[in-house]
């Protein structure tokens, strides 16, 4: 049942982008310019389709085709909203233009009742009551606001997303600083003098991945034997996304057991993505490190903010003097005034280890990334202009 859902949601989706998709070519074609191949010729009084229209026009299509009535309606109505939330990402933020979908992965309830879940069980609407194993207790004094079902390689998953009305204040910095630098070499540096190895998530099962595909290039396509090599392949990916994650986890807790505020950098992970080291890049998955360093850094009332990374690698930490790029050869910063040597990933942070900042008072935001941008240049000034 749960595959038949996602595959109308999945035809759904796609007819509404191929709908968006038809206005927007019958309004490119110049007046004296048209193809002679073919045009998209849509009347000009025809309005743009929005979210609204294709939830009326979806209304309508229900009396017609029998299977647009098998999901829940609010299902097929939030189908449409993540369709509409791709080409706002798109106007406000520079996306993409919307691709169509060879799958989906997941639906969601938005509205559902909170006797839903019970002990070992939760009730989907129009499906009825359905067993699965609790990860964890469900939190007293919460509201049930929505269930998302998850498709994954080794089954599937219900999400439960709860809220509450409490407003939670903003974490002040306050305590003792970690800086953070992250790097190939080591996967992460403090500023403490803790040297984290980069551990090799995808080369630990990357034989026997490796063994599978082999074995998959000589099957039929869409044969039985085919799709049961797809499923195991899915599940060694799974296998490895689960194991990074689980180890993003614990690391990140485990830096916020050492310090107060923690400080990272600014990086664009996309370009590091499609540079030479592309593969391992994506295998530490950098990005998804600092999302959840952040979120265990809000849950556990740690202070995380991210500072600019230029010149933090070619400043020397001692005496402040710019030593010039460094190539990636270079693993050692060498200062050739003070004379000053260490490790290249220790550097970064290396000012919140010599010189302890204070506070006195309230400091906003913005003037503490500022102070912490001279702290990287000139720790001594700011550490004797700030007190204790």
């Amino acid at each position: 049942m749960f595959e038949t859902w996602l595959n109308v949601c999945r035809q759904v989706y796609n007819y509404a982008l191929r709908e968006r998709k038809d206005w927007v070519n019958s309004r490119k074609s110049p007046v004296n310019a048209c193809s002679i191949v073919g045009e998209y010729i849509i009347s000009p009084d025809t309005p743009r389709p929005t979210y609204a229209s294709q939830c009326k026009n979806l209304a309508r299509a229900k009396k017609i085709y029998s299977e647009l009535k098998v999901p829940h309606s609010q299902v097929l109505q939030q189908t449409l909203k993540v369709l509409e939330s791709a080409f706002v990402a798109m106007w406000d933020r520079g996306h993409g233009f919307p691709r169509f979908k060879k799958r989906l992965r997941s639906f969601v309830f938005p509205a559902v009742k909170d006797a839903a879940v019970e002990n070992g069980r939760v009730n989907l609407p129009k499906i009825g009551w359905v067993r699965l194993k609790m990860s964890r207790p469900v939190p007293e004094g919460f509201l049930l606001a929505q269930i998302r079902v998850v498709k994954k390689a080794s089954g599937y998953f219900v999400m439960l997303t709860y809220r509450l009305a409490v407003n939670i204040p903003d974490i002040l910095p306050s305590g003792h600083h970690l800086g953070v630098d992250i790097g190939l070499d080591k996967y992460l540096a403090t500023s403490d003098g803790e040297l984290v190895n980069r551990p090799r998530f995808f080369n630990a099962l990357h034989r026997e991945l490796k063994l599978l595909q082999r074995r998959l290039k000589h099957k039929r396509k869409g044969s039985n034997n085919w799709l049961k090599l797809q499923r195991k392949i899915s599940q060694i990916y799974q296998r490895i996304s689960d194991t990074r994650k689980d180890w993003h986890y614990k690391l990140a807790h485990r830096l916020c057991d050492q310090a107060s505020m923690i400080f990272v950098e600014n990086i664009n992970f996309k370009a590091w993505a499609k540079g030479l080291f592309g593969k391992h890049t994506l295998d530490a998955a950098y990005g998804q490190f600092f999302s959840i360093l952040s979120h265990v850094c809000w849950k556990r009332g740690v202070y995380f903010a991210q500072v600019d990374k230029n010149y933090t690698s070619q400043t020397c930490p001692n005496c402040g003097t710019l030593t010039g790029k460094k190539s990636l050869d270079v693993r050692v910063h060498s200062c050739p005034e003070c004379g000053y040597s260490g490790s290249s990933s220790h550097i970064r942070g290396r000012c919140w280890e010599e010189s302890p900042l204070g506070f006195s008072g309230y400091i906003t935001c913005q003037s503490y990334l500022t102070f912490l941008r001279k702290a990287i240049y000139d720790p001594q000034r700011c550490s004797s202009s700030t007190g204790d």
